[in-house]
């Protein structure tokens, strides 16, 4: 059988919350998301027509132990992922829908559940995003959070318990015959029974069987576990890298890793965060980044990624024109991947803080200014190179910036080969070219 040929995949990062972008002051921007579903209705209507594979929706369950600290940004009200996406699977017809789970606060048979439910409802287009969370503990009766290679060492054995209740049931075990009053056949049904070191799980799996077989696997880890459970398990893999150099050797990395589990190029899509401001011309594109700066809160943003990155220094308390002097920085027990990319630019580069609000978005991830032709240079690029397998959309700002993007980028990267015109698969699987893990 002839493997999949690697193919240019799109998605999209939304939040959960009121809204997408840290501006959210700026005008037009929706703030009423959390409470008035017809947002994301029309959020995931856009991205349909700009023929996206999925949309990846992010989630935390950080404890807020001082309000006051949050009483200036949008952090507090958010949907509950799965439910969510529920209601965006009757209500959209192609896309991929990627929801995010913690492996370190919930139970496999919960998530295998879940899950599985979304890709019937969807006609087969659900994706699970394996995180083993950074924080929240504190919300599930822990006293502190998990060690990192406790975390990872969970989620193997998680990951393994879910895909194996996703096959306990096999393919035409349900007969549903009236006439024989056979209602499964018990061969094709198969209890788990698996015994572990973190869990004890009987199964099989009281869920409507995937239409996928085994919904699409997203990861993000990038630290050496993060990597080591992305290549063995990860189909969609989210990054944070903002230099090809930088990406080429994290994807030949993964690759390398993910050789040793006999996987290669055509079971993994590696997709860099992207946050775009495209206009009509340089002009437009910068006044439209500029008005972002203009209403984001600065000091918060700098406080939210010294704090995301664990730099040990408060980015917001620093002069804003002066080069960044950072010391001795003790790694995170949670972001260790996002801390490392961003305290090896800032001392490489030597920027200001001014000059990170200008590079990068409050959660770490790449900003790019620039006509559609400008943007869809920098994407070839990438992608061209082995950088990438294409990239996930991080919006700052909701509706105008996802229409912006859909208006004026999509149709260049589709003039240049790269996105597909149409939807060509009935499942997210398919339309990312991905084979079944499933089959022997």
């Amino acid at each position: 059988m002839t493997e999949p040929k690697r193919t240019f995949a799109l998605g999209a990062y939304l939040t959960g919350s009121a809204t997408n972008g840290d501006a959210w002051r700026a005008p037009g921007e929706d703030v009423d998301a959390d409470i008035t579903f017809a947002r994301y209705r029309e959020y995931v209507d856009l991205l349909e027509q700009g023929r996206f594979d999925s949309i990846f929706l992010y989630d935390n369950v950080l404890p807020v132990p001082d309000p006051a600290a949050v009483a200036d940004t949008p952090a507090l009200p958010r949907w509950d992922t799965f439910t969510l996406l529920a209601a965006l699977a009757v209500t959209s017809r192609h896309i991929g829908l990627i929801g995010t789970a913690s492996t370190s606060f919930n139970e496999p048979y919960n998530i295998a559940r879940r899950v599985a439910s979304l890709d019937r409802l969807s006609g087969g287009r659900a994706g699970w995003n394996v995180v083993t969370a950074t924080g929240g503990g504190e919300n599930f009766n822990l006293s502190r959070h998990p060690d990192h290679a406790d975390r990872y060492e969970r989620a193997h054995e998680f990951v393994d318990v879910v895909t194996g209740l996703w096959d306990s049931i096999a393919p035409g075990a349900l007969l549903r015959d009236k006439r024989s009053g056979r209602w499964l056949d018990p061969a094709l049904v198969r209890p788990l029974n698996h015994k572990g070191h973190f869990f004890s799980v009987a199964g099989p799996l009281n869920a409507p069987p995937p239409v996928q077989r085994r919904p699409v696997l997203a990861q993000a880890g990038a630290s050496g576990p993060g990597r080591d459970l992305a290549a063995r398990i990860g189909e969609v893999i989210y990054t944070a890298e903002y230099d090809p150099a930088a990406g080429r050797a994290y994807r030949a990395d993964v690759l390398d890793r993910a050789a040793r589990h006999g996987r290669g190029e055509a079971h993994l899509r590696i997709l860099p965060g992207l946050a775009p401001f495209v206009g009509e011309s340089d002009d437009d594109a910068r006044a439209k980044f500029e008005t972002y700066l203009r209403y984001l809160d600065h000091g918060d943003s700098l406080r939210g990624l010294s704090a995301y990155a664990s730099l040990g220094v408060d980015l917001s308390a620093l002069p804003r024109d002066r080069p960044i002097e950072l010391g001795e920085v003790t790694e995170t027990n949670s972001h260790k991947s996002r801390q490392s990319l961003i305290v090896d630019w800032i001392r490489r580069d030597r920027p200001t803080p001014r000059d990170v609000l200008r590079h990068f978005t409050r959660g770490g991830h790449r900003i790019i200014v620039g006509t559609a032709r400008e943007i869809a240079d920098d994407i070839e690029g990438w992608y061209r190179t082995g950088a990438a397998d294409g990239f996930n959309i991080m919006f700052t700002s909701a509706p105008d910036g996802i229409r912006d993007f859909v208006r004026l980028a999509v149709p260049e990267l589709q003039r240049r080969g790269l996105l597909r015109t149409d939807y060509t698969g009935r499942t997210l699987r398919e339309n990312l070219g991905l084979p079944d893990p499933a089959t022997p």
